[in-house]
């Protein structure tokens, strides 16, 4: 089966490439995007949308960072919150609850069936930023269990722990079957 990634981010479809062990065609295709705290919401509105436009079966990822000493906020407008005020502001502005939960979800839609597959990680928030960029918040994520930052782990690190690769190996179940 031939897999169709909606998505910009090529860093997305590498790490979902290694996850699998398939090969995965990207599609980039503009959708709206639904503002909702909610991932799994994003993830079902927009692979809805994907297979409107492209017909063919998508699938679709995003992720959330949830912060408790936020309330939760800002879950999956994260990119929108490091956008508008910047990674550093945001660790110096967390105060001291700085526990978290980043949390993906994976959406496959056929036309008929939609499934969601979601992994989520504890972890907290740094004090400052750490390690190479690759998205947004991964040089502040510090995984529970680690001292070190998404951003400073090799992808290979990265990608045994992390909640992207929970969502896609779930994701991988479900091809196999």
């Amino acid at each position: 089966m031939k897999i169709y990634f909606v998505t910009s981010n090529r860093h997305k479809v590498e790490e979902a490439k290694k996850i699998l062990g398939t090969e995965i065609e990207q599609v980039k295709l503009d959708i709206k995007e639904i503002q909702s705290l909610d991932v799994k919401e994003v993830v079902k509105d927009k692979a809805k949308e994907a297979y409107a436009k492209l017909k063919k079966p998508v699938i679709v990822e995003d992720t959330g960072l949830y912060i408790k000493g936020w309330n939760g906020f800002p879950g999956a407008l994260i990119s929108w919150v490091v956008k508008s005020m910047g990674i550093k502001k945001l660790c110096k502005t967390i105060g001291r609850k700085r526990s978290a939960m980043a949390k993906a979800c994976v959406a496959y839609y056929d036309g008929k069936n939609l499934k969601i597959f979601c992994g989520q990680i504890k972890g907290r928030i740094s004090k400052k930023p750490r390690g190479k960029k690759r998205f947004d918040w991964d040089r502040i994520f510090i995984p529970e269990g680690d001292t070190r930052t998404f951003a400073e782990m090799s992808l290979e690190e990265k990608n045994r722990i992390s909640h992207r690769v929970k969502a896609f190996r779930k994701f991988k179940r479900f091809l196999v079957r």
